[in-house]
C-alpha cells in the first residue's frame, strides 16, 4: 500500500514538471529552437535538465514518476529553469515533498459546519456582500448581498451552490463578469493547487469530476497544471439587478474552521458603487440563509 501512495505522489509531480515544460519555449529561456519541425510543444526534456543542470536520465525518471526524492536544490534549480513564480515554485515544493514521503500527516476531512457566530459575523455586515466557503469553494453560509451578488445562485439548491461551479456551469457567469476568462483561470488554478497537495480528497475530487465532464472550458484549463495563490482583488460585476458594481475582496482563512474561508467585498462609502452594493442588499430577503446542512435536514 505504501509503494502504491509513493507511485502516485511520484507521478502528480512528473505530471505537473511535464505540463509546466510544454508551455516554456526554447527562446523564452534563452534557447536556439534550431531548424526543422519541433515534435514536442515547449522545452524538449534533454533541454530542461540542462538548464536545470541535471542528466538526462535522472530527469526523465522524475518525470514518469521512478524518482521521487528530489533535493531541494534540484527542485530549486527546476523550479527556476521553468520560469515558476513563487506560489507556482512552492507548490513544487510540495509535491516533491509528498512524492518523498516528507509531507506531514493529511489533516482530517475539514468540518462545512459553520459556528454559529460566523453566521452571526456574515449578518453584521451587511450591506457588505459577504460569504463563508470551503476549500473546495462550496457555499456554505452568506448574507443577502453575499447570495445576491451572484446573479441566479439561488435557483440552484443549497447544497448545489459552489463558485467553481457557478463559473463554469451557471448560464448567467458569462455575461457577469467582463473578466470572465481570467476568473475560470484564477478558479482553475486554485483547485488545481489544492488537488496537487491532497488529489485524494473526495469534496475535490468530485468537483473535479462533475466539471471535467460538463465543460470543455474547465477540461482544457485543468489540463495547463497552473497554479496561484490567493490575492486580493478587486471585481467588477455586470449584475443584471444593480447595473456594473466593482468592489474590492478581501479573502481569508477562518481561525478554528479547517479548510473554511471568509469572503468580504467592500466599496468606499458615497461612491456609485457603495450605492449599489446598498440596493443588492435591499432588494434580498432579510432572513439569514440557510447553510447546505440545515436546507438538507
Amino acid at each position: 500500500m505504501a509503494e502504491q501512495h509513493n507511485d502516485a505522489g511520484g507521478s502528480e509531480l512528473g505530471r505537473f514538471l511535464r505540463a509546466r515544460r510544454t508551455q516554456i519555449t526554447p527562446a523564452e529561456v534563452g534557447l536556439t529552437a534550431g531548424p526543422g519541425l519541433r515534435r514536442t510543444p515547449g522545452l524538449r526534456r534533454e533541454e530542461l535538465a540542462t538548464l536545470a543542470g541535471v542528466s538526462i536520465d535522472y530527469y526523465t525518471r522524475l518525470e514518469r514518476g521512478k524518482e521521487t526524492r528530489p533535493s531541494p536544490a534540484v527542485i530549486d534549480a527546476l523550479g527556476r529553469a521553468l520560469r515558476l513564480d513563487e506560489d507556482e515554485h512552492e507548490h513544487l515544493r510540495s509535491l516533491a515533498g509528498r512524492a518523498a514521503r516528507y509531507a506531514p500527516e493529511p489533516p482530517p476531512p475539514p468540518s462545512r459546519t459553520v459556528r454559529p457566530h460566523l453566521k452571526l459575523l456574515l449578518q453584521t455586515m451587511r450591506p457588505n456582500p459577504a460569504y463563508i466557503v470551503s476549500r473546495s469553494m462550496d457555499l456554505l453560509a452568506c448574507n443577502p448581498g453575499g447570495l445576491a451578488l451572484y446573479a441566479g445562485m439561488d435557483d440552484w439548491p443549497a447544497k448545489q451552490r459552489n463558485l467553481a461551479r457557478y463559473l463554469f456551469l451557471h448560464p448567467t457567469a458569462r455575461g457577469l463578469f467582463p473578466d470572465w476568462e481570467n476568473q475560470i483561470r484564477g478558479c482553475v488554478a486554485r483547485l488545481r493547487a489544492q488537488a496537487g497537495t491532497d488529489p485524494d480528497a473526495p469534496d475535490l475530487t468530485n468537483l473535479v469530476g462533475e466539471l471535467l465532464l460538463k465543460s470543455p472550458d474547465f477540461a482544457k484549463l485543468w489540463e495547463r497544471y497552473e497554479v496561484t495563490g490567493r490575492k486580493n482583488a478587486r471585481k467588477t460585476f455586470r449584475h443584471p439587478h444593480v447595473g456594473t458594481i466593482t468592489l474590492d475582496v478581501q479573502s481569508m482563512h477562518l481561525e478554528g474552521t479547517p479548510g473554511q474561508r471568509l469572503a468580504v467585498y467592500v466599496a468606499e462609502p458615497g461612491t456609485p458603487d457603495y450605492d449599489a452594493m446598498v440596493l443588492l442588499d435591499l432588494a434580498t430577503p432579510h432572513h439569514a440563509p440557510q447553510t447546505a446542512e440545515e436546507r438538507q435536514r
